[in-house]
C-alpha cells in the first residue's frame, strides 16, 4: 500500500436490515475532490455483488422504517448533512430538513411516520444563520465555563445540540430548548417519549457525568429518567426498561474505565450492571446494544479484537469468559444490525477496512479487493514479558523479503486505546516502504482489563515505557528485524511516548517522529479542550508533578533527529505543545523540523482531508528514508 492508495479505503458502516433489504453506508477518500465521497449500497443476502443504491455526493446513516416502506438517510449539501427519505422499493429522495448546522443520524418512531434526530442550533448571527457575517466577522464569544469547546466539533455553548422530530407528512419540530447538548435519541415503545443522553443537571455546571432523560414527543423540558454512575452512551428502550453502555466513576474524578452494559427502569431506580467491571469492556463505537429474545448484542474489546457478543437479559456482573462470541475473533467489529433473527456485522480485519458479514453464514462483500490488489502485508501476533515479568502483547507487520528490515516502533494514542486486529493503513504503508512495524499495547491500553488500563494513572513513563521496549525486544529477536536500524513514532499519547523514549532511552533509536503530542502537561491543562480534567487524572494537579512527566522537561536529553508534526486547529493537544518542543530542540542544536497541517484537528490521520493524509504519508516516508536504511519502494 502506497500513499495514493488511501483512495482505495472503501469503508462500510451503519448497516440496516429489514426483510431482504440490507443497506450500508460506503465512503472513501477522494484525492481529486479532496473530500470523502460515497453513498448507500444495497448488499444482497444471497452473496450477489453489492450495488450502489443512492447517488448523492455523500450519503450516510441509513435507517429503514419499522414498517419497511421508507428509508431515511443523511445527504451532504454545502458542507452539512440534511435529512432525506425515499421509498424502500426505489424512487426519488425527498429532503425533510434545511438546517444551518445540518441534521444528525435519523431514528425512526415505532409508527414509521416520525423521525427523531439531534442538530446544533446556532445563536442568531453565527454559523451561517440568516444575516450572519463570515466567521471572522462574528461577535466575540463570552465564555464563563470550562467545557466550552471540543476538538473536531468546535465551540459548544453558542450552538447546543437539541432534539428534533421530522414528520413524513408534516413539519420539522424542535422539541427541546436547553443550554446543553443532547445526544443518542431512542424512542419509547409507545412512541410518546424519547430517551436522550444529557449532562447531569442538564449541564448547569461542568460535569463528566451523563444521565438519561425523557422528552415528550410533543416537546418539552427533559426530565431525569436514570441517574447513571458516570458516563452513559447509546440507550435503547425495551419495554419499560432502558439498556445502555456506561462507565462508573466519581463526579469530576474520571479514570480510564471499562464500559459496561447497564439496565434500568425508565420509571427510576438503581441501574444494574450486567457485565463484570474488571474483565468486560464494551465498545461504544461499535453501535448501540440490540435487545433480542436471546440476549443483548454488543461489541466488546478483547486483546486487540472487538467482538460481537451476546449478554443474557438476566445477567448480573457476567465475566468475559461467560459471554459467548458470535463474530469478530481476530477482527474488529465496526457496526452491526439485527432483524428477525438475523444479524449482520461490519468486520475489519488486517487485510480489509471492513466487510459485511451475515453472522453464522459468511462474508457478503469484498469491498477491499482493490486494496488487497495494491499489496498488503500479513500481521503477526507478538507476546513476551516486560522487565518486571508482566505479559506484553502486540503485533508486527513485516515487509516482503527475508530482511533484516529497519524497524518502526509505532505507539498508539489514548492512552486508553489499543492497536488491534483491524486494518491499520499506517502500518501497511510503512511495511510497503520496507519497514517492519511494531505495534505494542502497553499497560494503560484498553481491552486487557480495567487494572491494566489504570496501571499508568499517576505513573506515566514507567511500566508503559517498559512494556513498549519489551515488545520491541521481542520483535528485534526475530531475524527479519534489524536492531541497529530502529525508529520510534506515535501520535497523541503515542507522541508523548515518542518524546519520553527519545529523552530517556534515546540510545535505542536512530530517530523519532512525534505528532499531535502531549509534550508539556502544565500548559496542556489550560489549553486542551479536555485538559481541565484529563491532566489531573494521569499526572496529578501539582505543577511540579506535571513537569516531571512532561517530555519537554527533558528536551536537553534528546539528541537523535526528531520530527515534530502537528495540526494547526488541534484543540485536543493544541499546537503550542509542538511549538514549545520544536523551539527547545532547535535551541539545543538537535536535527529537527516542524511540520504543520493547516485547517486540521487532532483526527488528521483518521479523518483529515484526503490530500493532507496523503501528504503526511509522503512526509513520513521522506523522514524515515533519510534516517533509516530501507530496501523498500
Amino acid at each position: 500500500m502506497r500513499p495514493d492508495d488511501i483512495a482505495l479505503l472503501r469503508v462500510p458502516a451503519a448497516p440496516c436490515l429489514h426483510g431482504d433489504l440490507l443497506l450500508v453506508d460506503l465512503a472513501a477518500p477522494d484525492l481529486t475532490a479532496d473530500a470523502y465521497v460515497g453513498g448507500l449500497w444495497r448488499v444482497p443476502l444471497d452473496g450477489a455483488p453489492a450495488q450502489p443504491w443512492t447517488r448523492g455526493e455523500r450519503d450516510s446513516s441509513p435507517a429503514i422504517s419499522p414498517d419497511g416502506r421508507t428509508v431515511a438517510f443523511l445527504r451532504r449539501e454545502r458542507g452539512v448533512a440534511q435529512l432525506y427519505v425515499m421509498p424502500a422499493d426505489g424512487g426519488e429522495p425527498v429532503r425533510l430538513t434545511e438546517l444551518p448546522g445540518g441534521a444528525g443520524a435519523p431514528v425512526w418512531a415505532p409508527d414509521s411516520r416520525r423521525i427523531a434526530f439531534v442538530a446544533r442550533v446556532p445563536e442568531p448571527g453565527r454559523y451561517g444563520t440568516e444575516g450572519a457575517p463570515v466567521a471572522e466577522g462574528e461577535a466575540p464569544r463570552r465564555i464563563t465555563r470550562l467545557d466550552y469547546r471540543l476538538d473536531n466539533t468546535g465551540f459548544l455553548l453558542d450552538r447546543p445540540q437539541q432534539l428534533f422530530v421530522a414528520e413524513l407528512d408534516g413539519p420539522v419540530r424542535q422539541l427541546t430548548e436547553v443550554d446543553c447538548d443532547l445526544a443518542d435519541p431512542a424512542w419509547t415503545e409507545d412512541g410518546e417519549r424519547l430517551v436522550v443522553v444529557a449532562p447531569r443537571a442538564l449541564g448547569e455546571r461542568p460535569t463528566l457525568h451523563f444521565d438519561l432523560y425523557l422528552v415528550p414527543s410533543a416537546g418539552g423540558t427533559p426530565e431525569l429518567a436514570v441517574r447513571t454512575e458516570g458516563e452513559s452512551y447509546r440507550p435503547v428502550v425495551h419495554g419499560q426498561q432502558v439498556y445502555y453502555l456506561g462507565v462508573r466513576f466519581a463526579e469530576l474524578e474520571w479514570l480510564p474505565s471499562n464500559h459496561g452494559l447497564w439496565v434500568a427502569d425508565l420509571a427510576g431506580g438503581t441501574p444494574r450492571r450486567l457485565t463484570d467491571e474488571e474483565t468486560v469492556d464494551c465498545e461504544p463505537d461499535a453501535g448501540a446494544p440490540v435487545v433480542t429474545a436471546e440476549g443483548v448484542l454488543l461489541g466488546v474489546r478483547n486483546r486487540g479484537a472487538v467482538e460481537l457478543r451476546r449478554v443474557p437479559l438476566d445477567a448480573d456482573g457476567l465475566v468475559l469468559e461467560q459471554i459467548p462470541v458470535l463474530a469478530g475473533e481476530r477482527a474488529q467489529l465496526r457496526s452491526f444490525a439485527h432483524e428477525a433473527g438475523r444479524t449482520v456485522a461490519v468486520l475489519s480485519t488486517s487485510d480489509s477496512p471492513g466487510e459485511v458479514v451475515l453472522v453464522g453464514k459468511g462474508k457478503l462483500t469484498d469491498f477491499a479487493e482493490p486494496l488487497r490488489s495494491s499489496g498488503l502485508h500479513p500481521v503477526r501476533e507478538l507476546a513476551g514479558d516486560s522487565a518486571d515479568g508482566y505479559p506484553v502483547h502486540g503485533w508486527l507487520v513485516l515487509p516482503e523479503g527475508p530482511g533484516p528490515h529497519p524497524v518502526l516502533l509505532a505507539v498508539h494514542g489514548g492512552p486508553f486505546m489499543y492497536h488491534g486486529w483491524g486494518f491499520f493503513d499506517e502500518a501497511q504503508v510503512y511495511a510497503s516502504a520496507g519497514y517492519a512495524v511494531v505495534l505494542p499495547n502497553p499497560r494503560g491500553s484498553a481491552g486487557y482489563g480495567q487494572r491494566h488500563g489504570r496501571s499508568i494513572v499517576r505513573a506515566l513513563g514507567t511500566v508503559d515505557a517498559q512494556d513498549v521496549l519489551a515488545l520491541l525486544d521481542v520483535a528485534l529477536a526475530l531475524p527479519e528485524c534489524d536492531p541497529g536500524q530502529v525508529g520510534v513514532m506515535g501520535g497523541s499519547y503515542g507522541g508523548f511516548m515518542t518524546g519520553w523514549l527519545a529523552a530517556h532511552h534515546g540510545h535505542r533509536f536512530r530517530a523519532a517522529w512525534s505528532e499531535r503530542a502531549v509534550n508539556a502537561w502544565d500548559s496542556f491543562t489550560g489549553s486542551s479542550d479536555i485538559g481541565w480534567w484529563f491532566a489531573e487524572v494521569y499526572c496529578g494537579s501539582d505543577p511540579a508533578e506535571q513537569r516531571a512527566v512532561s517530555p519537554l522537561s527533558y528536551a536537553d536529553r534528546i539528541g537523535i533527529p526528531f520530527a515534530v508534526v502537528h495540526s494547526e486547529q488541534d484543540w485536543r493537544c493544541p499546537v503550542e505543545q509542538a511549538q514549545r518542543l520544536f523551539v527547545a530542540l532547535m535551541r539545543n542544536g538537535v536535527e529537527t523540523e516542524l511540520l504543520l497541517f493547516p485547517g486540521e484537528g487532532h483526527e488528521l490521520t483518521r479523518s483529515g482531508r484526503p490530500q493532507h493524509r496523503r501528504q503526511r504519508f509522503e512526509a513520513v516516508l521522506r523522514w524515515w528514508s533519510r534516517q533509516l536504511n530501507s530496501t523498500g519502494s
